[in-house]
Formats: C-alpha cells, structure tokens, sequence
C-alpha cells in the first residue's frame, strides 16, 4: 500500500508533463519584416563627406546577394570596392580616391535582405556628398538590341558632362546606373546641366569605350534633367481581388524618363587571322576577324600548292574553305604552308601584308578514315557470311561507296518555293542533261525546264526552282553519274516525289507601310525567326502562299539600300539601321487573305515587340513570402482534421 501512495502523484505528473509536450508552441510566427537601415557611418545624405569606408548598421541580420551583379556606385569605381555584410552591419570600401563637389550613390537594388527570411529590403539606395549639397536629379529609360529590339540586361547606362566627341572613348563614366531585366535603368545623384547619354557592355571593366567587342548605344540629341511636382494614383487593397480606395500620393516627376537607346557592336575592321583548322584530311578553314577584298596567298612549303585547292569563300572573304583536289596530298597527316594576307598593323589603323607559317594537322587522319572503312568492309562481310549460312543469296563484290546526295524537300513544295540539293563536298562534274524535272497533266508525265543555280559561298549547295503550279504533281529524277564529287566518288539515281497544294490551303498578308522613308525590308516572322522577306520602295509588302499559323512582322529601314540590316558606328556618328516590330500577334487562317496597315511611328520602339516573342524577360520581383498565411492557413487544416 505504501508503494501505492507514492506512484500515483507521480504517474500524475507524468501525464501532465506529457499532455503539455503535446500541445507546446511551435516556435512563433515568422519573420515577415524586411530589414530597417537603423544608423550609418557617414550619415545618409551627408555632406562634406571624406570617409570612404560607408558602414549601415540594421535592426536585424542581414545578407548580401549578388553583389557585384547588382550593386552600382556612381560615380563608377575603376578598383572594384569591397562589399560585404557581418551580422547586423553591411560595409562598403571604396579605394579610388573621392571626387570633390560630387554626389555618391551607391544603389543595391534589391540585394538587401535579412539573414533568416531572406525578407527584401526593396531598392535601397545610400548617398553621400563631397560637397556642400546633395545632387537629387535622376533620368530614366530602356537599352535595347539595335537588331531584334531584345531588352538588354546588365548594359551599363552613364552620363558625360564633357559634352566632347571623344570623351566616351577617353574618359570612365561620370554617372552610371545598369540594366534590368526589362532592359530599364535609371540613374541618380545627378547634378544640373547637360549631358550626354550612353551604353557599354562594358568587357575590360575600366567604363570606357576602347573595344570594338564592346556593344554600345549613343543618344544623338543632348539631355538637360529636369522635375517637378506630380502626382501619382496609389491604390489601396483589402485582398488580392478587391480594392479599399485610390489616393493621390504627391511626388518629384524627373525628366526625361523615356530615353530609348539601341546598342549595336561596330563591324570589326581591325584584321586579324582568328583561327585555322583542319577537320579532316581533305579541307581546312581559315577565318580572319573582319572582310578582305583579296584573297590571301598560300604557298607549299613541304608540298606543291600549285593548283593544289578549290576555294570556298564567303561575300565577304573572311572564312575561307581550301577543298584539297590531290587524294595523295590529302593523305599527308601534315602540310605546312606559308600563308600572305592582309593585316591590321598593331600600333596604327593599317592594313599591311604580313606572313604567318602554318602546321596544317586533320583532327581525324587519313589513317583514322581508313580504319573506319575497313570497319564497315568487316561488318558487311559479316553479315553477307550470315546469308550463306541461313542459304539466302549473298553478296561477294562489297557495294561501291556513292556520293551522298540530299534532295528537299519532298512531298509538299509552296508555289513560290525550290529544291534544294546538297553534297558533302563540292562537285568535279554536274551533267544537267541527267536532272530531270517531270509535271504530271492529264496521267501523262512531261519534263519541264528548271533553273539550277549553286547557292552563294556555297560550292556544294545548288537550288533548283522551277514552275510550281497549284495542285500539280511532280517528280525529280537523278540520273546515276550525273554528279560526281572532287574526290571520285558518283551518286546512285535517285526520284523524289512533290505536289503543290490547292491555293485555298495559304493565307496572304498585305501590309500599308508609313512613318519611315526610303527602301525597307519587311520579314514575315515564325517566332523571331524570317519566314518569307520582301523588300518594299512603295510601303506595300505582299506576302503570298503562307501557311496557316501565328505569325509576327519586322520591318527595316534599309537606309543604305544594301539589302539587310547594317550595325552602326561611333567614330562616324552613324546609328544602326532602324528596326520596327508590327505590334501584334497576326493569326493567318486557310483561305483568308488578311489587310494591315502600319504606322511603324505609331508606338514608341521599347512597346512594339510582342512579349510572346521577347525572349529576355523581367526579371522576377523578390517579395515577402507570406509563411504567416500559409502557417495559420496550414493549422486550421490540422483542426479541421
């Protein structure tokens, strides 16, 4: 009985201490405050500032995040400081020496955030002066592709006071703010006075324009900042879904915020040898950094190059293909020739002839081919010794190899459209009399005339075009032997089948061109990619025999009547030619013939490319995750259960 007595307050007290581990506060609600600047050293908005250690010291933990991707000084620093956070305090060091009479920012954007939550700040912005005063002027606008009007990330944005032709590739910015995802910028701490506007992607860090690899934008009028008092609507919400009230909320309007500036990367006119290669034994490349209008000369010198190649050469002569014609010169693992061309003198903006030796290796040797056939020859004797075995006719002479050729398309073929025929190697003889183009009328085949042409910088690619009729029948014949490539080898005869459809299974498009003058190209998009092109002097580009699909319209200003799309230059103070995005989405059905007009004015340049076919997005706006919601919203569920 006595032990009795004992146990049960005991036992007592156990349940209770184990009721109360079952119901034990589980930790409190989350943090859902974002960090608070509490004190700084300087002082923000101080003047007359000469500490270059900035120390901010917040009310809670705080982390950095990506830094040196999102933080901008202005003016810009050419010894990158040093950013880092400990505990409650953030501190930046900046090493160059401080400007006089100059207002720093230094804008994290959203990179601020405490160190539990990763709760944002929001774009904070520090600064200080060196001066008397605080500059608060601020400009505002959008970088955009020159070529495809893509937003542009990253590029950065500054101002020159030096109103100089020159400064931009003299001078490091005087102001500067970066790109976001939306291609927007906005640069602050600017003082009174005229300025002139640029972008640089900037490769060598140093904030001036000193490469030609460097994508750039240059604004042609001058800027004069400017505010005034304005107000904005700002809405009050009760949810997601239902608003409490609109109030007006006074606020400083900065002008101008609407700057637009097309970057472009200037032609390369510094020459160069870029590379040289040799893939196989029977050709090698060599491509210079920029176009030529000679070819460069080659000489042997551990073998005759005398009539040795077939060159292959672009418009431009920049990428050269040498096709060794000699099997027995291919079959050397190595040829080293002597190679004369022209190239940019180092220290002065001249071309001069100069001569490089070159050790032409293939990647895959002769020897390496060779093995590879015997290979094949094994398998097919093979497979012919399996034949004999299962008392099926076996083959004892091993097929000839054959020239490959590639015939497209076939089945269907457009009205306006023509067939391609490819080698894998330029051709030693091409027999028209051995192509046959056959129209199909009343169950009768006819041959027909076609053209064949080889294409450009292409010398083994031809095009063969002929008069395609709706709803007509058609068929390619290849006779065997009626191509035979540089190295021997000729093809198998080969039919390829093609029928045009009827004329009520395509669309056609018309579009009235204004607002821009001279001779535009007008390109019929799939996605961003040019399906159909026509080059329009009278503001009407027709478009006939498109397929039914979703499609998007560019239209350039082709103001030197090249025919493409021309990049700008600086020294000269040219833009790139213009680019324009008809601003919607054209559904093209069967049947319809469909009617726009267009004034490629008519919508600023940073509104007219459909988000649909943008492919650089904005980037994604870092909130407060709610966990106090979705932790209350989780306990009730748990009761409910």
């Amino acid at each position: 009985m006595k032990f009795t007595k004992h146990l049960l307050p005991i036992l007592m007290v156990l349940i209770l201490v184990a009721c109360a581990t079952v119901g034990s506060p589980d930790g409190g609600p989350y943090d859902e405050t974002p960090p608070k600047l509490i004190t700084s050293t300087p002082l923000e908005n101080a003047v007359n500032n000469k500490i270059k250690k900035i120390v901010l010291e917040f009310d809670e933990y705080v982390k950095i995040e990506n830094a040196n991707e999102k933080v901008v000084i202005s003016p810009p620093q050419i010894e990158q400081p040093e950013i880092k956070a400990s505990g409650r305090k953030l501190v930046v060091e900046l090493f160059d020496t401080l400007k006089e009479n100059t207002t720093y920012s230094i804008d994290f954007s959203d990179a601020i955030v405490d160190n539990n939550e990763g709760n944002p700040m929001g774009n904070f912005a520090f600064t200080f002066s060196t001066g008397e005063a605080i500059d608060t002027m601020e400009v505002s606008g959008t970088v955009l592709n020159a070529e495809d009007l893509e937003p542009i990330k990253g590029i950065l944005v500054g101002l020159y006071k030096d109103l100089s032709d020159s400064v931009f590739t003299k001078k490091p910015f005087e102001r500067v703010a970066r790109t976001n995802g939306s291609g927007k910028f906005v640069i602050k701490g600017i003082a009174p006075g005229s300025y002139h506007v640029f972008a640089l992607q900037d490769a060598d860090q140093n904030y001036i324009f000193n490469q030609k690899s460097e994508k750039i934008a240059f604004l042609d009028d001058i800027i004069i900042p400017s505010s005034k008092p304005d107000l904005r609507m700002d809405t009050l919400w009760t949810d997601s879904i239902h608003y409490d009230s609109i109030r007006q909320v006074p606020y400083t309007h900065y002008f101008p915020d609407d700057i637009i500036l097309t970057a472009f990367q200037e032609e390369q006119t510094n020459r160069f040898m870029l590379k040289n290669e040799r893939p196989v034994p029977e050709r090698f490349s060599i491509v210079f950094s920029s176009k030529s209008d000679t070819l460069p000369s080659l000489k042997g010198i551990n073998f005759d190059a005398t009539d040795a190649f077939i060159i292959e050469e672009n418009k431009t002569k920049d990428t050269l293909q040498y096709w060794i014609k000699d099997t027995l010169l291919a079959h050397r693992d190595s040829l080293a020739i002597e190679l004369t061309y022209y190239k940019t003198n180092d220290s002065l903006p001249i071309l001069e002839l100069t001569t490089d030796t070159l050790n032409l290796v293939p990647k895959q040797t002769w020897e390496k081919v060779q093995k590879e056939k015997l290979k094949k020859l094994e398998e097919w004797q093979k497979e012919q010794k399996k034949k004999e075995k299962k008392g099926l006719a076996a083959d004892s002479i091993p097929p000839k190899e054959k020239l490959a050729l590639r015939i497209a398309p076939s089945g269907n073929i457009d009205p306006d459209g023509s067939v391609r025929i490819n080698f894998e190697e330029p051709l030693a003889r091409l027999d028209t009399t051995g192509i046959h183009l056959l129209q199909k009328a009343d169950s009768i085949w006819k041959e027909i005339p076609f053209y064949l042409d080889v294409q450009e910088g292409q010398l083994y690619k031809y095009e063969l075009i002929g008069e395609w009729r709706p709803e007509q029948e058609y068929k390619l014949k290849v006779d065997s032997a009626c191509f035979k490539g540089l190295y021997g080898l000729e093809n198998d005869p080969s039919e390829t089948s093609l029928k045009v459809p009827k004329l009520d299974t395509y669309s056609s498009l018309f579009m009235n061109i204004s607002g821009v003058e001279g001779p535009v190209i007008v390109q019929l998009l799939n996605q961003d990619k040019p399906v159909k092109e026509v080059y329009v002097e009278d503001g009407h580009a027709d478009f006939y025999f498109i397929k039914p699909g979703k499609y998007y319209v560019r239209a350039i200003a082709d103001t030197n009547d090249d025919g493409k799309w021309t990049t700008g230059d600086y020294a000269a103070k040219q833009q790139a030619e213009q680019v324009f995005y008809y601003h919607k989405e054209l559904e093209l059905k069967a049947n319809w013939d469909m009617t726009e007009n267009w004034d490629v004015t008519a919508k600023p340049i940073d509104k007219q490319k459909p988000e649909a076919i943008t492919k650089q997005k904005p980037d994604k706006e870092k909130t407060i995750k709610n966990k106090n919601k979705e932790r209350e919203k989780q306990k009730r569920n748990n009761t409910i259960r």
